[in-house]
């Protein structure tokens, strides 16, 4: 039995359980889903399958507690991100912003990897869900901001996000592509708002 490196069992439980999640996480984004096996996943995280057994029955299991964890902690980044926001445009540029940060650590990446990882359509729906609610204070900001057509102003500016996460995910320096993303996307927004100032004088 691995040494309990923590103060009661639970607590033992719970770094096992996030030490095999990370393993998880490590071998789709390097191997794809199909090496997220049970066996696999313990040998990565220094466990026997057996142990892994007691967390998770099936390379399925393994899956789906990903495809949660690919969210939750970019979620929970952007949340604490966009919280002090004053505005909409501020709230977008926030976002984006650390979605950039987050890019070029690679946080992006498991989903990516699970939305070409040929999965049952039940699991890629749930795919769709957890991004439309990862993406929906952006675009709840635009339509903040009166946009004649506020769904396809968001996806035009969303594609500019897009470019910018592939130039940082493939080596881009991150403060200057942040740069001139956000510079771009200011002028689209303060367009859309008439009024609201934009911050460090507009530039």
């Amino acid at each position: 039995m691995p040494k309990i490196n923590a103060s009661t069992v639970a607590e033992h439980r719970a770094q096992q359980r996030e030490a095999l999640i990370g393993a998880a996480i490590d071998i789709l984004v390097a191997e794809g889903a199909a090496a997220v096996t049970p066996a696999a996943v313990g040998a990565r995280a220094g466990l026997a399958r057996s142990s892994v057994y007691q967390y998770f029955d099936s390379s399925a299991a393994l899956l789906a507690t990903v495809t949660e964890e690919a969210f939750r902690r970019s979620n929970e980044a952007l949340t604490r991100a966009t919280a002090a926001a004053r505005g909409p445009v501020e709230r977008v540029e926030a976002f984006f912003r650390e979605s950039l940060r987050l890019g070029a650590e690679g946080a992006h990446r498991p989903a990516a990897a699970l939305m070409n990882a040929g999965l049952p359509p039940a699991c890629l729906e749930r795919l769709m869900e957890l991004h439309r609610e990862q993406v929906e204070p952006f675009r709840a900001a635009v339509r903040e901001l009166g946009a004649p057509e506020p769904e396809l102003t968001a996806d035009l500016i969303a594609g500019m996000l897009h470019t910018a996460l592939a130039a940082v995910e493939s080596g881009a320096p991150l403060e200057t592509v942040t740069r001139r993303t956000l510079a771009l996307v200011r002028r689209c927004l303060v367009a859309q708002s008439g009024t609201e100032e934009t911050p460090e004088g507009g530039r």
